[in-house]
Protein backbone atom coordinates (compact mmCIF):
# COMPACT_ATOMS: atom_id res chain seq x y z
CA UNK A 1 0.00 0.00 0.00
CA UNK A 2 1.54 3.48 -1.16
CA UNK A 3 0.85 6.23 1.28
CA UNK A 4 0.21 9.69 -1.34
CA UNK A 5 -0.16 13.20 -0.57
CA UNK A 6 -1.05 15.45 -3.18
CA UNK A 7 0.45 18.99 -3.87
CA UNK A 8 -1.36 21.74 -5.73
CA UNK A 9 -5.82 21.47 -5.13
CA UNK A 10 -6.88 23.28 -8.32
CA UNK A 11 -8.76 20.74 -10.79
CA UNK A 12 -6.85 18.67 -11.54
CA UNK A 13 -4.93 18.25 -8.52
CA UNK A 14 -8.39 17.38 -6.83
CA UNK A 15 -8.75 14.41 -9.53
CA UNK A 16 -5.82 12.93 -8.42
CA UNK A 17 -6.67 13.24 -4.81
CA UNK A 18 -10.29 11.19 -5.76
CA UNK A 19 -8.55 8.73 -7.84
CA UNK A 20 -5.88 7.79 -4.87
CA UNK A 21 -8.32 7.46 -2.92
CA UNK A 22 -10.35 4.65 -5.14
CA UNK A 23 -6.65 2.89 -6.40
CA UNK A 24 -6.55 -0.32 -3.94
CA UNK A 25 -2.81 -0.18 -3.99
CA UNK A 26 -2.43 3.78 -2.98
CA UNK A 27 -3.96 5.21 0.32
CA UNK A 28 -4.47 9.60 0.49
CA UNK A 29 -2.71 10.81 3.75
CA UNK A 30 -2.55 14.39 3.19
CA UNK A 31 -2.83 17.71 0.89
CA UNK A 32 -1.00 20.77 0.79
CA UNK A 33 -1.49 24.43 -1.28
CA UNK A 34 -0.08 27.25 -0.82
CA UNK A 35 -3.79 28.91 -0.91
CA UNK A 36 -5.67 28.12 2.52
CA UNK A 37 -8.78 27.84 1.08
CA UNK A 38 -7.83 25.39 -1.66
CA UNK A 39 -5.83 23.36 1.11
CA UNK A 40 -8.62 23.73 3.90
CA UNK A 41 -11.99 22.54 1.18
CA UNK A 42 -10.03 19.41 -0.46
CA UNK A 43 -8.79 18.22 2.85
CA UNK A 44 -12.54 18.56 4.28
CA UNK A 45 -13.82 16.97 1.52
CA UNK A 46 -11.43 14.46 1.77
CA UNK A 47 -10.87 13.65 5.21
CA UNK A 48 -6.84 14.22 4.93
CA UNK A 49 -4.82 16.41 6.98
CA UNK A 50 -4.32 20.12 4.71
CA UNK A 51 -1.27 21.93 4.43
CA UNK A 52 -0.10 25.06 3.11
CA UNK A 53 3.76 24.58 2.75
CA UNK A 54 4.98 21.34 1.27
CA UNK A 55 7.79 21.05 3.52
CA UNK A 56 5.89 20.83 6.42
CA UNK A 57 3.73 18.28 4.99
CA UNK A 58 6.35 16.45 3.13
CA UNK A 59 7.83 16.08 6.95
CA UNK A 60 5.05 15.34 9.10
CA UNK A 61 3.70 12.50 6.56
CA UNK A 62 6.69 10.78 5.04
CA UNK A 63 4.97 9.65 2.18
CA UNK A 64 5.44 7.43 -0.80
CA UNK A 65 4.21 9.01 -3.71
CA UNK A 66 3.55 12.68 -3.99
CA UNK A 67 1.91 14.11 -7.01
CA UNK A 68 2.60 17.51 -8.07
CA UNK A 69 -0.12 19.43 -10.29
CA UNK A 70 0.51 22.52 -9.31
CA UNK A 71 -0.23 25.19 -12.01
CA UNK A 72 1.59 28.96 -13.08
CA UNK A 73 2.84 29.99 -16.01
CA UNK A 74 1.88 28.08 -19.15
CA UNK A 75 0.55 25.29 -16.34
CA UNK A 76 4.45 24.07 -15.60
CA UNK A 77 6.30 27.26 -13.95
CA UNK A 78 5.42 26.10 -10.46
CA UNK A 79 6.63 21.91 -10.85
CA UNK A 80 10.27 22.64 -10.20
CA UNK A 81 10.54 23.36 -6.39
CA UNK A 82 7.97 21.08 -4.68
CA UNK A 83 8.69 18.29 -7.08
CA UNK A 84 12.52 18.61 -6.00
CA UNK A 85 11.18 18.74 -2.12
CA UNK A 86 9.38 15.78 -2.80
CA UNK A 87 12.10 13.68 -4.62
CA UNK A 88 14.96 15.35 -1.80
CA UNK A 89 11.83 13.72 0.90
CA UNK A 90 12.33 10.09 -0.55
CA UNK A 91 9.10 10.41 -2.42
CA UNK A 92 8.43 9.07 -5.85
CA UNK A 93 6.82 11.93 -7.80
CA UNK A 94 4.23 12.50 -10.48
CA UNK A 95 4.29 15.40 -12.19
CA UNK A 96 1.28 16.83 -14.12
CA UNK A 97 2.54 17.84 -17.88
CA UNK A 98 4.37 19.71 -18.88
CA UNK A 99 7.22 18.67 -16.56
CA UNK A 100 8.44 22.36 -17.03
CA UNK A 101 7.96 25.42 -19.49
CA UNK A 102 11.81 25.61 -18.53
CA UNK A 103 14.06 22.79 -19.87
CA UNK A 104 16.50 23.68 -17.31
CA UNK A 105 14.01 23.50 -14.52
CA UNK A 106 13.16 20.18 -16.33
CA UNK A 107 16.59 18.63 -16.66
CA UNK A 108 17.09 19.54 -12.71
CA UNK A 109 14.26 17.65 -11.81
CA UNK A 110 14.89 14.45 -14.27
CA UNK A 111 18.22 14.68 -12.40
CA UNK A 112 17.55 15.02 -8.82
CA UNK A 113 14.97 11.71 -9.27
CA UNK A 114 17.82 10.12 -10.83
CA UNK A 115 20.46 11.24 -7.91
CA UNK A 116 18.02 10.30 -4.99
CA UNK A 117 16.82 6.55 -6.94
CA UNK A 118 13.29 7.57 -7.34
CA UNK A 119 10.71 6.76 -9.65
CA UNK A 120 9.59 9.97 -11.72
CA UNK A 121 6.85 10.07 -14.02
CA UNK A 122 4.39 12.80 -15.53
CA UNK A 123 1.07 12.72 -16.27
CA UNK A 124 1.26 12.34 -20.00
CA UNK A 125 -2.04 10.56 -20.00
CA UNK A 126 -2.98 10.35 -23.27
CA UNK A 127 -0.89 7.34 -24.13
CA UNK A 128 -2.54 5.35 -21.01
CA UNK A 129 -5.49 3.84 -22.63
CA UNK A 130 -6.65 0.43 -24.15
CA UNK A 131 -6.54 1.83 -28.17
CA UNK A 132 -2.66 3.29 -27.49
CA UNK A 133 -1.77 0.32 -25.44
CA UNK A 134 -3.21 -2.37 -28.71
CA UNK A 135 -1.77 0.26 -31.13
CA UNK A 136 1.66 0.36 -29.29
CA UNK A 137 1.29 -3.85 -29.74
CA UNK A 138 0.91 -4.14 -33.41
CA UNK A 139 3.95 -1.40 -33.84
CA UNK A 140 6.23 -3.92 -31.54
CA UNK A 141 5.02 -7.06 -33.51
CA UNK A 142 5.91 -5.64 -36.92
CA UNK A 143 2.94 -5.05 -38.33
CA UNK A 144 3.36 -2.12 -40.22
CA UNK A 145 6.41 -2.71 -41.20
CA UNK A 146 9.12 -0.61 -41.31
CA UNK A 147 7.52 2.96 -39.91
CA UNK A 148 7.28 5.83 -42.89
CA UNK A 149 5.41 8.35 -41.39
CA UNK A 150 3.18 9.89 -38.53
CA UNK A 151 0.53 12.66 -38.59
CA UNK A 152 -0.99 13.98 -35.39
CA UNK A 153 -3.70 16.43 -34.55
CA UNK A 154 -5.10 17.63 -31.54
CA UNK A 155 -7.66 20.73 -30.85
CA UNK A 156 -9.68 22.34 -28.00
CA UNK A 157 -10.71 25.97 -27.47
CA UNK A 158 -9.03 27.58 -24.88
CA UNK A 159 -9.29 31.29 -24.98
CA UNK A 160 -6.79 31.93 -22.39
CA UNK A 161 -4.16 34.47 -23.21
CA UNK A 162 -0.74 33.82 -21.71
CA UNK A 163 2.43 33.85 -22.78
CA UNK A 164 2.78 34.22 -27.18
CA UNK A 165 3.86 30.42 -27.18
CA UNK A 166 1.35 29.55 -24.17
CA UNK A 167 -0.51 26.71 -26.78
CA UNK A 168 2.62 25.37 -28.19
CA UNK A 169 4.55 24.74 -24.53
CA UNK A 170 1.11 23.24 -22.99
CA UNK A 171 -1.04 21.59 -25.11
CA UNK A 172 1.65 19.91 -26.73
CA UNK A 173 3.37 17.74 -24.37
CA UNK A 174 0.67 15.26 -25.35
CA UNK A 175 1.08 14.98 -28.76
CA UNK A 176 4.70 14.98 -29.21
CA UNK A 177 4.67 12.00 -26.35
CA UNK A 178 2.24 10.27 -28.26
CA UNK A 179 4.52 10.57 -31.55
CA UNK A 180 7.62 9.43 -29.40
CA UNK A 181 5.75 6.45 -27.95
CA UNK A 182 5.09 5.30 -31.26
CA UNK A 183 8.05 6.75 -33.47
CA UNK A 184 10.82 6.95 -31.06
CA UNK A 185 13.47 10.00 -30.53
CA UNK A 186 12.32 13.35 -32.58
CA UNK A 187 15.85 14.97 -34.13
CA UNK A 188 14.81 17.85 -36.29
CA UNK A 189 11.69 20.24 -36.24
CA UNK A 190 10.06 23.44 -38.38
CA UNK A 191 7.11 25.36 -36.98
CA UNK A 192 4.81 28.03 -38.68
CA UNK A 193 2.19 29.17 -36.24
CA UNK A 194 -0.94 31.94 -36.49
CA UNK A 195 -2.60 33.79 -34.42
CA UNK A 196 -6.51 33.52 -34.84
CA UNK A 197 -8.68 36.72 -34.64
CA UNK A 198 -8.55 38.53 -31.86
CA UNK A 199 -5.84 36.36 -30.06
CA UNK A 200 -2.34 37.65 -28.97
CA UNK A 201 -0.82 33.82 -28.85
CA UNK A 202 0.30 31.86 -31.23
CA UNK A 203 -3.01 29.92 -31.28
CA UNK A 204 -2.87 27.69 -33.60
CA UNK A 205 0.56 25.77 -34.89
CA UNK A 206 1.70 23.46 -37.57
CA UNK A 207 5.26 21.18 -37.30
CA UNK A 208 6.86 19.09 -39.56
CA UNK A 209 9.02 16.59 -37.69
CA UNK A 210 11.67 14.18 -38.80
CA UNK A 211 13.11 11.17 -36.15
CA UNK A 212 16.15 9.65 -35.89
CA UNK A 213 14.78 6.43 -37.24
CA UNK A 214 14.05 8.21 -40.34
CA UNK A 215 10.19 8.57 -40.19
CA UNK A 216 8.60 11.89 -40.96
CA UNK A 217 5.69 13.39 -39.48
CA UNK A 218 3.44 16.34 -38.84
CA UNK A 219 1.50 17.50 -35.81
CA UNK A 220 -1.62 20.13 -36.14
CA UNK A 221 -2.24 21.85 -32.95
CA UNK A 222 -4.79 24.22 -32.03
CA UNK A 223 -6.61 26.53 -29.19
CA UNK A 224 -9.21 27.78 -31.62
CA UNK A 225 -11.61 25.06 -31.98
CA UNK A 226 -14.64 23.64 -29.86
CA UNK A 227 -14.77 21.01 -28.12
CA UNK A 228 -18.42 19.79 -29.97
CA UNK A 229 -16.64 16.83 -31.65
CA UNK A 230 -13.20 14.50 -31.57
CA UNK A 231 -10.26 16.13 -30.21
CA UNK A 232 -7.16 14.07 -31.38
CA UNK A 233 -6.28 12.24 -34.16
CA UNK A 234 -3.12 9.86 -34.77
CA UNK A 235 -2.00 8.14 -37.63
CA UNK A 236 0.87 6.37 -38.24
CA UNK A 237 2.17 4.13 -41.22
CA UNK A 238 4.58 1.91 -42.50
CA UNK A 239 5.41 -0.44 -45.37
CA UNK A 240 2.97 -3.63 -43.42
CA UNK A 241 0.10 -0.95 -43.09
CA UNK A 242 -0.67 1.86 -41.03
CA UNK A 243 -3.10 2.44 -37.94
CA UNK A 244 -5.45 5.36 -37.19
CA UNK A 245 -6.76 6.03 -33.39
CA UNK A 246 -9.81 8.48 -33.28
CA UNK A 247 -10.49 10.83 -30.10
CA UNK A 248 -7.78 9.70 -27.92
CA UNK A 249 -9.71 6.27 -27.14
CA UNK A 250 -12.58 5.88 -28.91
CA UNK A 251 -11.30 3.68 -31.34
CA UNK A 252 -8.36 2.50 -33.24
CA UNK A 253 -7.95 1.09 -36.61
CA UNK A 254 -5.74 -1.30 -38.21
CA UNK A 255 -5.55 -1.05 -42.18
CA UNK A 256 -2.77 -4.10 -43.51
CA UNK A 257 -1.28 -3.36 -46.31
CA UNK A 258 -2.43 -5.39 -49.45
CA UNK A 259 -5.73 -6.30 -47.99
CA UNK A 260 -9.52 -5.52 -48.42
CA UNK A 261 -9.69 -6.59 -44.28
CA UNK A 262 -8.94 -4.25 -41.41
CA UNK A 263 -8.81 -4.83 -37.54
CA UNK A 264 -11.17 -2.27 -35.34
CA UNK A 265 -10.93 -1.95 -31.69
CA UNK A 266 -14.02 0.06 -30.52
CA UNK A 267 -13.57 1.10 -26.52
CA UNK A 268 -16.80 -0.33 -25.30
CA UNK A 269 -17.74 2.69 -22.77
CA UNK A 270 -21.52 1.17 -22.83
CA UNK A 271 -19.92 -1.51 -20.79
CA UNK A 272 -17.24 -0.50 -18.41
CA UNK A 273 -14.65 0.48 -20.45
CA UNK A 274 -13.66 4.53 -20.90
CA UNK A 275 -15.98 6.81 -20.88
CA UNK A 276 -14.80 9.97 -21.18
CA UNK A 277 -11.47 12.24 -21.07
CA UNK A 278 -11.02 11.70 -16.90
CA UNK A 279 -10.50 8.03 -16.99
CA UNK A 280 -7.29 8.82 -19.02
CA UNK A 281 -6.24 10.06 -15.54
CA UNK A 282 -7.80 7.30 -13.83
CA UNK A 283 -5.27 4.97 -16.37
CA UNK A 284 -2.26 7.09 -15.85
CA UNK A 285 -2.52 7.15 -12.62
CA UNK A 286 -2.98 4.01 -11.57
CA UNK A 287 -0.26 2.58 -14.18
CA UNK A 288 2.18 4.93 -11.82
CA UNK A 289 1.04 3.44 -8.50
CA UNK A 290 1.21 -0.30 -9.82
CA UNK A 291 4.50 0.11 -11.20
CA UNK A 292 5.76 1.75 -7.80
CA UNK A 293 4.00 -1.19 -6.18
CA UNK A 294 5.75 -3.27 -7.93
CA UNK A 295 9.24 -1.98 -7.56
CA UNK A 296 9.93 -1.52 -11.22
CA UNK A 297 13.25 -0.04 -12.03
CA UNK A 298 13.04 4.16 -11.77
CA UNK A 299 14.05 4.46 -15.59
CA UNK A 300 11.61 1.68 -16.59
CA UNK A 301 8.99 4.09 -15.67
CA UNK A 302 5.93 4.33 -18.31
CA UNK A 303 5.72 8.31 -19.16
CA UNK A 304 8.64 9.15 -17.71
CA UNK A 305 10.01 12.59 -16.20
CA UNK A 306 12.64 11.94 -19.20
CA UNK A 307 9.83 11.33 -21.50
CA UNK A 308 8.34 14.49 -20.23
CA UNK A 309 11.86 16.43 -21.26
CA UNK A 310 12.44 15.11 -24.25
CA UNK A 311 8.65 16.31 -25.57
CA UNK A 312 9.49 19.76 -24.20
CA UNK A 313 13.12 20.03 -26.02
CA UNK A 314 10.88 19.19 -29.34
CA UNK A 315 8.95 22.30 -28.10
CA UNK A 316 11.74 24.28 -27.42
CA UNK A 317 12.83 23.52 -30.90
CA UNK A 318 9.43 23.82 -32.44
CA UNK A 319 9.92 27.58 -30.88
CA UNK A 320 12.84 28.27 -32.49
CA UNK A 321 12.25 27.25 -35.81
CA UNK A 322 9.03 29.63 -35.33
CA UNK A 323 11.32 32.94 -34.49
CA UNK A 324 13.57 32.38 -36.87
CA UNK A 325 12.01 30.83 -39.97
CA UNK A 326 14.20 27.75 -40.07
CA UNK A 327 14.66 23.91 -39.23
CA UNK A 328 16.14 23.82 -36.28
CA UNK A 329 17.79 20.38 -34.40
CA UNK A 330 16.61 18.81 -31.39
CA UNK A 331 19.31 19.60 -28.56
Amino acid sequence: MQRVCVIGLGPIGNRHADLYQENPLSELVGVCDILHDRADAAAARLGVPGFYAAEEMLAALQPDICSVATGGEEYGSDHCVPTIQALEAGCHVLCEKPVSNVIADAEAMVAKAKEVGRCFGVDLNHRFNPAHRLAKQWVEEGRLGHLLFVNMSMWIMNPRESSPYFQIKALHPHTVDIMRYFCGNVEAVQCFAVKAPERKIWSTAQFNLRFVNGVVGSLTGSYDIARGHPMERCEVAGTGGRFVIEDIFREVTLYPAGSQEKTVYTEPSMWGGMRDFNDTFRERINRFVEQVEAGVAPEEIDGSGEDGLAAQKVLAAAIESLENETVVHVK
